[in-house]
């Protein structure tokens, strides 16, 4: 029985001894993929910042206190719509005033322009009108005795006393009428008349304070800035609103300069906004950069790009995210990015041949976030290795992994 137990016990360290020594010479293992073709697009992707193509600023005329604002960021508004009043009460106080005055200095007016004081007046009416009729009543007599005379029914003389009356009376006439000419003073309605003058400025410009206490929308549009707040103060010039068409929008993308190459006028552009993640807004760039400008830490070129804004979501102002899709190929032949290999100057991958690792130096052409294409040195469906902690080279004898 001894002899039993220690022959199955050295079978046992022989067993442990035979396992221990196939994991130290057991073959490393690798994950691998194929090469296969697929559509691949290369996209430029970095930051831009909404803008509108068509917009306009209404501004404050005059200085105030915000009374009351009448639209809100992103709300539709026609030309000439109510954007923000001002407290007028101030100006409409004035207007009361000036027109109070006005109406006073009108009634004076026509009071000396009516001769005066009017007991006055009524004595001089009076007199004038007895002595025209005195006058009237000898032109009357004078006719009739002059009918007389040429017919020597009556002697000359007898015109004398009627042509007296007459004489009279005609002075009187005078005197009376230089006595109303006297009693309306033309200096006091020049000095009355220049009073008016003043309250009808006064007025006018206390209309127009009221009138420039409304601010309005200089276009229609989309208020997709509104910078007034009741209660706040306004100075003349300042922005109340800013309201454009934002049906399409302009978008100014910031590409680093080493990318520049990459766009060309006419490339699709995806835009995404954080504040909506769940939408896309499409469009094409417009308009390459005329130069290259410091943005931050980095050296951009501003390129801009037309977007289509249907529904009017996206906001002028919105900072966005920009994917400019560079080019497109269809059925290249493509690897993983990860599995590409830089050894000195050279691009390449290692292929499983069998159990050997084989290096492959290869050309590569478009890339999109997860794939490039390679052009040449590679074949289709040939096993290419993703990356390992393993220092890999050329013949090296390696398994597949799970």
């Amino acid at each position: 029985m001894k002899r039993i137990g220690w022959l199955v016990g050295g079978l046992a360290v022989a067993a442990a001894g035979w396992w221990w020594y196939g994991q130290a010479n057991a073959l490393p293992e690798v994950a691998l993929t194929r090469a296969e073709r697929q559509r691949v697009e290369s996209v430029l992707s970095t930051n831009g910042k909404a803008e509108p193509v068509e917009w306009a600023l209404a501004r404050a005329e005059r200085e105030g206190l915000v009374a009351e604002v009448a639209v809100k960021a992103g709300q539709s508004v026609s030309k000439g719509a109510v954007l923000v009043t001002l407290d007028a009460r101030e100006a409409r106080g004035e207007l009361a005033s000036a027109e109070a005055r006005i109406e006073q200095v009108r009634a004076e007016i026509a009071g000396l322009e009516q001769g005066g004081r009017g007991v006055e007046l009524a004595e001089i009416e009076s007199g004038l009108r007895r002595a025209r009729e005195d006058a009237e009543e000898a032109r009357r007599e004078m006719a009739t005795i002059e009918g007389l005379v040429k017919s020597n029914a009556a002697p000359r003389q007898e015109l004398i006393p009627q042509q007296q009356k007459l004489k009279a009376a005609e002075l009187q006439i005078r005197s009376w009428e230089e006595r109303r000419g006297r009693l309306v003073d033309r200096s006091s309605v020049q000095v009355a008349q220049a009073r008016l003058k003043e309250a009808q400025a006064v007025a006018e410009q206390a209309r127009r304070k009221i009138e420039l206490a409304v601010v309005r929308a200089p276009v229609g549009g989309v208020a997709y800035q509104v910078d007034a707040r009741r209660g706040g103060w306004l100075s003349p010039g300042s922005e109340v609103a800013a309201i454009g068409q934002i049906a399409k929008l302009k978008v100014v993308v910031y590409v680093d300069e080493p990318e520049l190459g990459r766009v060309k006028t006419g490339q699709p552009v995806r835009i995404t906004w954080d504040a909506h993640p769940d939408q896309t807004w499409k469009g094409r760039v417009e308009q390459m950069p005329t130069r290259v400008v410091a943005l931050n830490t980095r050296q951009v070129g501003e390129v801009v790009c037309v977007i289509e804004n249907p529904e009017l979501v996206l906001l002028p102002g919105t900072n966005v995210n920009a994917f400019i899709q560079a080019s497109v190929v269809e059925n290249a032949l493509t690897i993983p990015k990860e599995a590409l290999r830089r050894e000195g100057s050279q691009a390449g991958v290692y292929v499983l041949e069998g159990e050997v690792l084989r290096w492959k130096p290869v050309r590569v052409g478009v890339s999109s976030v997860t794939r490039v294409e390679v052009l040449e040195g590679l074949a289709e469906g040939a096993r290419v290795v993703l990356p390992s902690e393993l220092t890999l080279r050329d013949g090296m004898r390696v398994r597949p992994g799970p």
